[in-house]
């Protein structure tokens, strides 16, 4: 199970990671953010001993949505050492998304 997070932990959760973290904003409403949940919900299990995933409810957590300008959802962004080193918006493959998380580790 993915971690749900808010604005309050966002810093210690992702910024403060020593793991490349991958953050799923996300909001309940949207078609595509439920296909994409399955997809992340593999990919943490498959790559939780080097990535960290986490999910961002939009709507509860506007703050960390404008900060990281996050326009669209779903939009996956990666972290490494608290610096966003790719956004991925919309739905993506498993094996796309796969394989620009892996670019990160």
């Amino acid at each position: 199970m993915i971690k749900e997070i808010n604005d309050s932990v966002f810093n210690s959760e992702v910024l403060n990671s020593d793991k490349v973290t991958v953050v799923d904003f996300w909001a309940p409403w949207c078609g595509p953010c439920r296909m994409l949940g399955p997809v992340i919900e593999e990919l943490s299990q498959e790559m939780s001993e080097q990535v960290k995933f986490v999910k961002v409810n939009v709507d509860e957590n506007p703050m960390s949505a404008t900060e990281y300008k996050v326009a669209s959802i779903p939009t996956v962004a990666v972290f490494k050492d608290g610096k966003i080193q790719e956004t991925l918006v919309g739905f993506r493959p498993k094996q796309a998304m796969q394989s620009s998380i892996e670019k990160h580790i």
